[in-house]
């Protein structure tokens, strides 16, 4: 029951955002862009700033890729066993390869764990927003037929806004440049704003879901590989990865989150199957109310 009580807040944050957006249909759009745009960056910025720089992150980034592309491989595998078309494996790939760390996976860590646990998860969430700007577009045009150079890919990277966050609070620590603790006062506290707005902008997104068809052995294949085995891996790669326990717990956690709210985005704007995308973000959400807790339990919480 403690468990499910570590959940229950976030799942009330969504369904006040669910609820609000039923019923006084929002503008998801501009709320998004000042989330992704101010937020975001500013808490970003103050987490790197704050803390100090260390060998884990690097091999935080390592591990992140390696478990991306053992994702992969294991879900082309899959893609090709239950006969799905190139399009196909794209949109599943979209769902099994990111997981919502930044709307989701923060907020856990962060009140199962505890603060160190949420700053580990912001970097975690940079570096998955990382991924999914590189790999994740490149997925999503290959599934349309749009392939892009990785040129445009390179500079995808740069519109994140998130990185420059990140980047300018690096640069700050490593120049050691000190602010005035009145304006880290402003920075934390707008920056705190990011976390349960982007809850309950995942809540608005969920209620935009709409019922389309769909071919079921898809949105199979998203749930198995996101929900049971991306956490199975994940914690056999942390066996033989040389960081903290706390960096180890949350690098599990976060990678046993549900669907990505931004691989729908991606479906929707190369037109790879977004009714699956969308569809397996709703269920693998639904799921994790039972999941979460699992996990939560199994590296003993």
């Amino acid at each position: 029951m403690d468990l499910i009580m570590i959940i229950l807040p976030v799942f009330l944050i969504f369904g006040v955002g669910y609820v609000s957006d039923k019923i006084l249909k929002f503008d998801i759009k501009s709320i998004s862009s000042m989330s992704l745009y101010i937020l975001l960056p500013i808490l970003t910025f103050n987490t790197f700033y704050r803390n100090e720089l260390t060998i884990d992150y690097l091999y935080v980034f390592l591990f992140t890729f390696l478990l991306t592309g053992i994702l992969l491989v294991i879900t082309v595998i899959w893609g090709y066993f239950i006969k799905s078309s190139k399009e196909d494996i794209s949109a599943i790939l979209l769902g099994t390869l990111f997981p919502n760390s930044g709307n989701y996976g923060t907020p856990v860590a962060l009140f199962a764990l505890g603060a160190t646990a949420f700053d580990y998860a912001i970097v975690l969430m940079v570096l998955h927003g990382f991924v999914i700007s590189t790999v994740g577009i490149f997925i999503a045009s290959f599934g349309s037929g749009a392939m892009i150079t990785v040129k445009e890919a390179v500079i995808n990277i740069f519109k994140i806004p998130v990185i420059h966050g990140a980047v300018v609070g690096v640069i700050f620590q490593m120049a050691n440049i000190r602010l005035d603790e009145g304006i880290m006062d402003i920075v934390e506290m707008t920056g705190n704003a990011a976390i349960p707005v982007v809850m309950l902008i995942l809540g608005m997104q969920l209620a935009r879901i709409t019922k389309e068809s769909f071919d079921i052995k898809d949105v199979t294949a998203v749930v198995s590989i996101r929900m049971v085995l991306s956490p199975i891996i994940a914690a056999l790669l942390v066996m033989i990865m040389p960081v903290d326990d706390t960096m180890k717990m949350v690098f599990i956690l976060l990678n046993a989150m549900p669907v990505a709210a931004n691989s729908t985005m991606l479906a929707v704007q190369f037109n790879v199957k977004p009714n699956v995308v969308s569809f397996s973000t709703l269920v693998t959400t639904l799921i994790s109310i039972l999941t979460i807790p699992v996990c939560l339990y199994l590296i003993g919480i």
